[in-house]
């Protein structure tokens, strides 16, 4: 088993990938960190809004960062879609929240779905972890039926969390537990 930060994942479907990004993704990056339909559902403090150039963040992004988070660019096509981030990391319990966020052109495609079975797939065949959490604004509708949609179970409905906005927001908890059998070589 690999410890989750040991290297920078790579990740495989037949329609997407989930890799490290390259600044010859800076523009869509830069799109998703400046739209408005995306971000009414996220935290004020994501890495890609820390600096205004979409291609120093993602010099800076692997090494800045890497510690407390990774992030990979979600591409269909070879065409940028979005991010997944694997966040939160204890060691000690074994766990790691996660989440997603897509340009707007690409919602109700089905690639956050995907794209989270696939982050599962690798955290609990390939890593330590066995349990993966998330949150969720309670309107954001959309990503409560993706984490439903991949077993997650709602824990807590509206916990104050610090977003980075002026006051707590009110948020919905997720968790999935691994299973037992669940990791286990399937080759």
């Amino acid at each position: 088993m690999k410890k989750l930060f040991s290297e920078i994942p790579y990740l495989r479907s037949e329609r997407l990938e989930l890799k490290k990004l390259e600044e010859s993704d800076a523009d869509g990056l830069y799109e998703l960190a400046h739209s408005r339909a995306v971000n009414r559902f996220l935290p004020t403090f994501l890495y890609e809004q820390k600096y205004e150039d979409s291609r120093y963040v993602i010099r800076h992004l692997y090494d800045e960062c890497f510690e407390k988070s990774i992030i990979l660019g979600i591409f269909m096509d070879g065409q940028f879609c979005g991010l997944a981030e694997f966040y939160g990391y204890r060691d000690n319990a074994h766990k790691i929240s996660v989440g997603n966020r897509l340009l707007e052109r690409y919602w109700g495609m089905g690639i956050s779905t995907e794209a989270l079975g696939m982050m599962i797939d690798y955290l609990f065949n390939e890593t330590d972890i066995e349990l993966i959490t998330a949150s969720t604004l309670p309107g954001n509708t959309a990503s409560a039926n993706v984490l439903k949609k991949n077993g997650f179970v709602l824990a807590a409905s509206g916990t104050d969390e610090d977003w980075g906005y002026e006051d707590p927001l009110p948020t919905n908890v997720w968790f999935r537990k691994k299973q037992p059998g669940e990791g286990a070589d399937r080759r």
